[in-house]
């Protein structure tokens, strides 16, 4: 069986952290954020052959000309070297290139299959799964938790990214509840209105597994056995002695994996279940309180 694998969700609900535990079976190649409209990690054409031209891309039957093709090699692990170099050539980016080319060749080589590790994708979950066939898994992280760690990073989201596709607003019209938004300075509705809205988004995508980041983190050996039955990976004494490390790592201490750093991926190897009890940190409990109404 050759099925992709994605992994979606919101930004900072854990995708990057799956998609590694799943990458920790040896049987796939991970793929990081091609739909991030930022470079890096996205606009890398060798990776994806396509302009991404929103945040939170949402792709659908009707504007698939472009996508399906772009998708189909990326999954079929097909790199396109000379479009990667034409557009990106900074020392990083050729490290990257080295990498990723390297890494889809031997992919192919040895019947790997593609992950893709994309929380932009969170809202064109149900695509991936009918037109490319992914075993998709989206992350759905507790609201609160999700809040204080956007307010950590000073991370803002701004909602004409949404309202300003025409087909997500006709597919899913919740979009609209967000127009009162525009232009708001209360960045705490706003994520809280984004959350809500991929909430809503992913219960009525069928196809898909969605996954409470909070359950995977307080039984992550019970959680991933669970996603690698799901992702049609075998679950290997290997694979298990990697997540329990990767899993288990109080911060700043050794790790399971030694990451290069190229993927740019948010994930370092923590104590999944001591990550809970400060998940809420940088919230008042009164405006703790305001999202979960504002989420409910």
């Amino acid at each position: 069986m050759n099925t992709p694998v994605l992994v979606t969700g919101l930004p900072r609900s854990g995708t990057s952290w799956a998609g590694k535990m799943l990458a920790a079976g040896g049987g796939l190649v991970y793929v990081n954020e091609p739909l991030n409209p930022q470079h890096p990690p996205g606009r890398c054409p060798g990776v994806l052959r396509a302009e991404v031209a929103h945040r939170f891309q949402y792709i659908c039957d009707d504007n698939a000309a472009a996508w399906l093709p772009a998708f189909r090699d990326t999954v079929a692990l097909r790199y396109h070297w000379l479009a990667e170099l034409r557009a990106n050539h900074s020392p990083y980016d050729l490290a990257r290139l080295a990498r990723y080319g390297t890494a889809f060749a031997y992919g192919r080589l040895t019947g790997r299959r593609a992950l893709l590790d994309d929380p932009f994708a969170v809202f064109s979950a149900g695509w991936f799964a009918r037109r490319l066939g992914c075993a998709v898994i989206a992350l759905l992280r507790d609201p609160v938790s999700f809040a204080a760690s956007w307010r950590r990073l000073g991370w803002t989201f701004d909602v004409r990214d949404l309202l300003d596709q025409p087909l997500l607003v006709r597919d899913h019209p919740g979009v609209l509840d967000l127009r009162p938004l525009v232009g708001s300075p209360d960045v705490l509705a706003r994520t809280a209105g984004l959350w809500r809205t991929a909430r809503s988004v992913l219960a009525a995508t069928p196809g898909i597994l969605v996954v409470s980041y909070e359950s995977l983190a307080r039984d992550p050996v019970t959680g991933f056995r669970r996603l690698y039955a799901h992702a049609g990976l075998p679950w290997t004494p290997s694979a298990e002695r990697r997540i329990v490390r990767a899993c288990t790592t109080p911060s700043g201490r050794s790790a399971a994996f030694a990451w290069s750093g190229l993927s740019r991926t948010a994930f370092r190897p923590m104590d999944s279940r001591q990550a809970l009890t400060s998940a809420a940190r940088g919230l008042t409990p009164q405006e703790a309180i305001r999202v979960r109404a504002l989420t409910a």
